[in-house]
């Protein structure tokens, strides 16, 4: 569907560019907020249910945000749609630092609120040789995954206006993070796994190996669309 992809063009004279712009801004802070506490609060309180918690908290900000900002909260994917071609360079800019910003806050709420004495081990995702590789192999293929799922349910043509696309990608970090959440924590999400390194989770020294991983696959998956939808530009 066309709008997750851009922001939203409201109808009236009164409602600018520039004003749409914002609301576009504040609708992605909203968003990565929402997402990156519900990942950090579950993943402090050690819950069975975390992938579902995160998965849910993901469809439903993309159902509530899509229209106006693109709902994609979280950098990979903005990189995705840019390579795309469906959203400037500026805003990705801007959603970039907006995304980023949220993840921090959120981070920090989320210590705040539960108390680093939760964790027993601050900082227990501290990886190194064969573990480092395999965190950075399960965030690069369901990054790559969850940028797939959006580009083809949400930016491409041949899907335009279906209703289907937020649980698609809701469903898709679900699925990663029950098959990779022992193995890497299951960011998916450069604002993720920053909001993880405040809160405790991830060790800080770790954090470049998850962004590198998440950015190249937001990459790869805009490739990879355009490589199978030659038409759809």
């Amino acid at each position: 569907m066309e709008a997750l992809s851009t922001p939203a063009k409201h109808a009236g004279p009164t409602y600018t560019k520039r004003s749409r712009a914002r609301a576009a801004y504040a609708t992605e802070a909203i968003g990565t907020f929402v997402l990156v506490f519900t990942v950090g609060a579950s993943t402090v309180e050690r819950s069975p249910l975390t992938p579902v918690a995160a998965g849910a908290a993901l469809m439903v900000m993309v159902y509530a945000g899509g229209h106006i900002s693109g709902g994609h909260y979280n950098p990979a994917v903005t990189l995705a749609v840019w390579a795309r071609r469906r959203i400037g360079l500026r805003d990705a800019a801007v959603y970039w630092v907006v995304q980023i910003g949220a993840g921090l806050v959120a981070g920090g709420a989320v210590s705040l609120l539960t108390g680093l004495d939760h964790l027993p081990s601050p900082g227990r995702i501290a990886l190194a040789g064969d573990h480092l590789v395999a965190a950075f192999v399960s965030e690069l293929v369901f990054t790559f995954a969850l940028c797939f799922v959006v580009l083809n349910t949400a930016t491409s043509k041949d899907h335009r206006g279906n209703s289907f696309y937020g649980l698609a990608i809701g469903l898709t970090v679900t699925a990663g993070a029950v098959a990779v959440g022992a193995v890497s924590g299951a960011a998916f999400n450069p604002a993720v796994s920053i909001g993880n390194a405040v809160v405790g989770v991830l060790a800080w020294p770790t954090l470049w190996v998850y962004v590198v991983a998440q950015l190249a696959a937001g990459g790869a998956a805009a490739l990879a669309f355009m490589m199978l939808n030659p038409g759809d530009r």
